[in-house]
């Protein structure tokens, strides 16, 4: 899910690991240059110019960045970072932004959990799935993406969770929030949503001792045909990955399904982020192509828990960071959307552990009228 790396060894093995940049989950930033200026009252007579400079409170490092030619979005002034109240459990990297615990260290190995683990699991994915639902139903026009981070924020503490994002490698919010030409790991601030636009919401939330991970696209109030036909097929190739998912199939696997699902429709999967291993670690083996590739990624197994989440885009799956360390936008500035869950695997496939509640969650227009499609929904009794 998050950046990866990968170094070729001898023969045709590659491994695939996570490794931050800058304390963070992406690669070192591109140089570009800052947004546009805009001018106001200029002319004899007239008042003096006035100058607004929306990245004005940015430090030197985006004197030279460029953002994507069709890209709207820009970094805005982040409020202060939240505190978690103390009776909290906490992750090992709350503290000090580095995760001590890890997983196997080949990429093979796969964690099988226990029954406990499992229980654990089932918990942590019921209450990440409600705070997402809470996120989904405030996303409107005139919301800034700040307040969706202030809303995360207090439903993960008021069921005892720990938003599992914040100070993650120095991750300063609670969430991600990636609108429109965003691809990932969008950091909330003073932007506005305006109708039109498409939000992809990212919640993780530790409680008691494992993590649930889950996001949706949600469109702000009415979007366009072509944004809702980018939406509906990424959730669509999520689907059929999750379908296509069962004990002794590899994970190298799942990437060919969704690239194969949305190239013909004239999208692209972005590579240089994956799904990845969960538990009470927070990203760990397997690592989750969404593309095709030959990786010894291992094979899946009753007991493995692990997330797929494509993130698809209607032009260029080329990335660019920005100098923040972690925005990731589509190089061209089309759009982007993503869906995710988190997964447990069993002898009759995967268990969604942040599937939708029904008569809860809030809905797409392709789910209303009909059941949950595949494995989207929570199965009863979870």
């Amino acid at each position: 899910r998050y950046i990866y790396s990968t170094a070729m060894f001898s023969g045709a093995l590659t491994l695939v690991c996570l490794v931050p940049s800058a304390l963070g989950f992406i690669a070192p930033a591109l140089v570009s240059k800052r947004a546009d200026v805009l001018m106001h009252g200029k002319g004899f007579g007239k008042k003096s110019a006035t100058v607004v400079d929306e990245t004005a409170h940015l430090g030197p490092e985006w004197k030279f960045f460029e953002f994507p030619p069709k890209g709207s979005v820009r970094p805005l002034k982040q409020s202060p970072t939240r505190k978690v109240p103390a009776s909290i459990a906490r992750p090992d990297y709350a503290k000090d932004g580095i995760p001590k615990k890890r997983g196997p260290r080949l990429p093979w190995q796969i964690e099988v959990k226990t029954p406990e683990d499992i229980k654990g699991m089932i918990a942590a994915g019921r209450v990440a799935r409600e705070v997402l639902d809470a996120a989904g139903a405030f996303v409107k026009p005139g919301v800034t993406t700040d307040e969706i981070d202030a809303l995360v924020h207090k439903e993960a503490t008021k069921r005892g969770g720990y938003p599992s994002p914040l100070n993650y490698h120095g991750f300063p919010k609670s969430v991600c929030t990636s609108v429109n030409e965003v691809v990932c790991h969008g950091i909330p601030d003073a932007t506005v949503l305006k109708e039109g636009d498409i939000i992809n919401v990212d919640v993780t939330v530790f409680y008691e001792g494992y993590h649930g991970d889950c996001s949706e696209t949600f469109p702000v109030g009415e979007i366009d045909d072509e944004a809702m036909a980018l939406v509906q097929t990424t959730y669509d190739c999520w689907v059929a990955s999750m379908d296509f998912c069962a004990p002794g199939k590899a994970y190298k696997e799942i990437g060919g399904v969704i690239e194969e699902l949305v190239v013909p429709k004239g999208y692209s999967t972005v590579s240089r982020f994956c799904g990845h291993g969960i538990g009470s670690v927070f990203h760990t083996n397997p690592n989750i192509m969404h593309y095709k590739n030959n990786e010894p990624n291992g094979v899946m197994d009753v007991g493995h828990t692990f997330t797929i989440e494509p993130m698809i885009c209607e032009g260029t799956s080329d990335c660019l960071d920005w100098p923040d360390n972690w925005t990731a936008t589509t190089a061209d500035g089309g759009r982007s959307a993503q869906f995710e869950h988190t997964l447990l695997m069993t002898e009759a496939g995967v268990v969604p552990l942040t599937g939708k509640i029904p008569g809860v969650s809030p809905l797409y227009p392709w789910e209303k009228g009909e059941p949950f499609k595949g494995k989207g929904v929570l199965p009863s009794g979870l």
